[in-house]
C-alpha cells in the first residue's frame, strides 16, 4: 500500500502527471512534457522510459527548434474514445485512439423532428458499426463524449430548452447513452465542443483564451479561459446569441427583442433572400453564391458579419480573448464575413482588446463538434487506469447491424 508522501506515491503521482499531459496534448516532446508538468528533464526521461517499457506510450524521433527530439504519445492500442455529435440535420460519430488519431468517422442525416429515443437508437447503431469497422476490442472503450445543440444543466445533466431539437428538452442525454453503451458518457453543448475541437486540432491550437462562435439554426459561443472551457454555474455561459442589438427589433425565441440571433441565425437570414432567390435556400448555398459573386448574398453575409462583430466586441470588452474562431457554414465565406466582423470589433471594442484579437475561420468545418466530443472524452478519462493497463470498462452493446 502506498503511503501519502512516500517515494512510491510521489512516483505514481509523477507518472500520472506525465500521462495526463500527453493525453491532453496528443503528443509532446520530452522538453515540452517537462515544461508542462514542472518536472525535471531527468525525471521526465526516466518516466518516459518506464512508460514505454510498460507499453503505455510510444516514442518517435522528431525535431524541435531545429534540434533532434523525441515525440511522446499514448500507445495506439491503450484504448479508444468515441465522439457523438447531434446537430440540426445530422448525426456524426467518430472513434479515436488515445494518441489523438481518428480511426473511423461517419455522418448521416437526422430528422430534426425525431424523438430522443429514435435519435439515440441511431447513435447506438452507428457507434456499433464504427467500432466493428475499426476492429478494436470493445473492452478498450474508455469513454464517450456527447454533443447536443442546447444548454446542459451542470448539476442534473438535463438538456434545457432548444429550438433545434425541441422534443429533447428535459432529457438527460448522457444518462440515456450511458445506459445503452455501458461506459462513461460526458455531455456538453455543441458550441463548447466546437471550441474544444478547434483548440486541440484546429485554429485554436496554442491559444489559452478564445471564443468559438457557431452560427447555424441558433448562435452560440464556446468560451475557453486559461485553457479550460468556461460553462458557468448553470451551464449557460456563451449564449452570445441573446445579446441585445436592437430593443425594437424582431421578437426572439427567448422572449426578448432584437437579440443577435434574430439578425444572424439561418431562420431569420434566409427569408431576406427568398423573394429574389427562391425558397430552397440554405446557409451553405447562400455562402456559396456569395463566394461566386452574387450581390444579394454578399450583402447579407456582410451584414451578418457586422452583427456578429458587435457581439464579439462585447466579448472583447468583457473577457479580452486573444482569438475568435468562427465555425459553422458561415465560416466558409472567408473574408466576406471575417472582414465585417473585424470592422465591427474595431469600431465597438476597446482599442487595446481589439488590437490583441485575431479572428480566424475554423479549420475543422463540420467536424469541429465531433472532434471536440473526442477531446471531451479524452479530457475526462482517468490516468490511473492507463497505468494499470486497462481501459475504464467494456462496451455492453449487442452485435451491430453492419453494412
Amino acid at each position: 500500500m502506498e503511503t501519502p508522501g512516500s517515494q512510491s506515491s510521489l512516483h505514481r503521482a509523477n507518472l500520472e502527471r506525465v500521462v495526463r499531459a500527453v493525453r491532453l496534448a496528443g503528443s509532446l516532446t520530452q522538453a515540452e512534457i517537462a515544461r508542462t508538468t514542472g518536472l525535471s528533464a531527468a525525471t521526465v526521461s526516466n518516466i518516459v522510459r518506464e512508460l514505454k517499457e510498460g507499453g503505455t506510450v510510444e516514442v518517435t524521433p522528431t525535431s524541435s527548434g531545429g534540434r533532434r527530439a523525441r515525440s511522446v504519445s499514448l500507445s495506439g492500442d491503450a484504448g479508444i474514445v468515441i465522439g457523438v455529435d447531434f446537430g440540426h440535420t445530422h448525426l456524426r460519430v467518430a472513434v479515436g485512439n488515445l494518441a489523438h488519431q481518428v480511426l473511423a468517422e461517419e455522418s448521416e442525416p437526422l430528422d430534426v423532428d425525431a424523438s430522443s429515443s429514435q435519435g439515440f437508437d441511431r447513435a447506438e447503431q452507428l457507434v456499433n458499426r464504427l467500432i466493428e469497422a475499426t476492429g478494436v476490442d470493445r473492452s478498450k472503450v474508455a469513454g464517450v463524449g456527447l454533443g447536443v445543440p442546447g444548454p446542459i444543466d451542470v448539476e442534473s445533466g438535463t438538456l434545457g430548452s432548444t429550438a433545434i431539437l425541441p422534443g429533447w428538452t428535459g432529457t438527460r442525454p448522457a444518462e440515456e447513452l450511458r445506459g445503452r453503451l455501458g461506459v462513461p458518457v460526458h455531455v456538453d453543448n455543441d458550441a463548447n465542443l466546437g471550441a474544444l475541437g478547434e483548440m486541440v486540432w484546429g485554429s485554436g491550437r496554442g491559444v489559452r483564451d478564445l471564443a468559438y462562435i457557431k452560427v447555424a439554426s441558433g448562435v452560440g459561443a464556446g468560451l475557453v479561459i486559461s485553457g479550460k472551457i468556461y460553462r458557468g454555474p448553470g451551464g449557460t455561459a456563451g449564449e452570445i446569441g441573446h445579446i441585445t442589438l436592437d430593443e425594437s427589433g424582431p421578437v426572439c425565441r427567448c422572449g426578448n427583442r432584437g437579440c443577435l440571433e434574430t439578425f444572424t441565425a439561418a431562420r431569420y437570414v434566409l427569408p431576406l433572400l427568398q423573394p429574389s432567390h427562391g425558397t430552397d435556400l440554405t446557409m451553405e448555398s447562400v455562402v456559396r453564391m456569395a463566394r461566386d459573386g452574387d450581390p444579394g448574398c454578399r450583402r447579407v453575409v456582410a451584414d451578418v458579419g457586422r452583427h456578429i462583430g458587435s457581439g464579439v466586441a462585447n466579448l472583447c470588452n468583457l473577457l479580452n480573448p486573444s482569438r475568435v474562431v468562427l465555425g459553422g457554414d458561415l465560416a466558409e465565406a472567408g473574408e466576406l464575413v471575417l472582414g465585417p466582423i473585424r470592422e465591427s470589433v474595431g469600431r465597438y471594442a476597446i482599442p487595446s482588446a481589439a488590437r490583441q484579437l485575431s479572428v480566424l475561420p475554423g479549420a475543422l468545418g463540420g467536424r469541429a463538434e465531433v472532434l471536440g466530443a473526442l477531446a471531451l472524452a479524452l479530457s475526462e478519462m482517468g490516468d490511473s487506469t492507463l497505468l494499470d493497463g486497462t481501459a475504464t470498462g467494456s462496451l455492453a452493446v449487442s452485435s451491430p447491424a453492419f453494412t
